[in-house]
């Protein structure tokens, strides 16, 4: 994945986006106008930063990208596993707002999905025969929960997107070197479709180290995605590159959003 910039956004874009005629791509923390602890470009409206230089930043990023705002698509996200399925025409997508979501799915033109992330991951999918794309936010509930399994299985029952032709991008979040957890989410993995021998070290005694990232490939590969049809950006994460992301545990929550999102043209 490659770390590029249009207007003032800089953000790592998936190897594939340029093949096709959509923008797709994942920010940084920078280019906006949000003061510490949310610098700079904090596209979070749930958090503590000041709703104005949210709704500036939110501008910047679509003005980047030749979008009105009310286009731009992002929901509240519940670390469940709710899709919105947006299948027609909508002048005013700020509506969604407040609708409890973790996955969107479109093939409206012109809407910009956005997931907003400081440490979870988060996912892009692009179905080019079917027209369709979709982003889903994946923490470990998500993963456990099977949001990635979902939002496949409903790409394909509505749109008949097939899963061996979609191409797919898991974005920048926390490494397992800096993510810790305990039984209660080992236990919560147990129908995940990952063995959890897969994804996580044991640390300590009822202390695991879980790779999320890896999670996110296993699971997007065993529903069919072909390997080299998913970018990553593997050697990035949130926690630890602190000049490129905001992190939620390294900031211990007092920290802004970034986003990946994705768009038909």
């Amino acid at each position: 994945m490659q770390l590029t910039r249009q207007a003032k956004i800089s953000y790592f874009k998936p190897a594939w986006a340029d093949e096709f005629p959509l923008w797709a791509g994942f920010s940084t923390r920078n280019g906006g106008v949000s003061r510490p602890p949310f610098n700079s470009l904090n596209l979070g409206l749930h958090t503590d930063d000041a709703a104005y230089n949210v709704e500036g930043n939110r501008s910047t990023l679509c003005r980047a990208f030749d979008i009105a705002p009310q286009n731009l698509l992002t929901v509240h996200q519940v670390h469940g596993s709710d899709i919105l399925v947006i299948d027609e025409p909508n002048r005013d997508l700020s509506h969604f707002l407040t609708l409890d979501s973790d996955a969107i799915i479109t093939n409206q033109p012109r809407a910009m999905l956005g997931i907003l992330v400081a440490d979870c991951y988060p996912v892009l999918f692009w179905h080019p025969h079917a027209a369709v794309i979709a982003a889903a936010h994946v923490g470990w509930r998500g993963a456990a929960g099977g949001i990635i399994g979902k939002t496949l299985q409903a790409l394909a029952e509505l749109f008949g997107a097939a899963a061996e032709k979609l191409y797919c991008a898991v974005g920048p979040g926390i490494s397992a070197a800096h993510y810790e957890v305990d039984r209660t989410v080992k236990d919560a993995f147990a129908q995940s479709g990952c063995r959890w021998e897969e994804i996580a070290r044991e640390k300590t005694f009822g202390r695991w180290r879980l790779d999320l990232r890896h999670c996110c490939r296993l699971q997007l590969e065993r529903a069919g995605v072909p390997a080299n049809r998913i970018s990553g950006c593997d050697e990035y994460c949130t926690y630890a590159n602190r000049e490129l992301f905001f992190s939620y545990r390294r900031d211990n929550g007092q920290t802004g959003r970034q986003m990946g999102f994705i768009m038909i043209k």
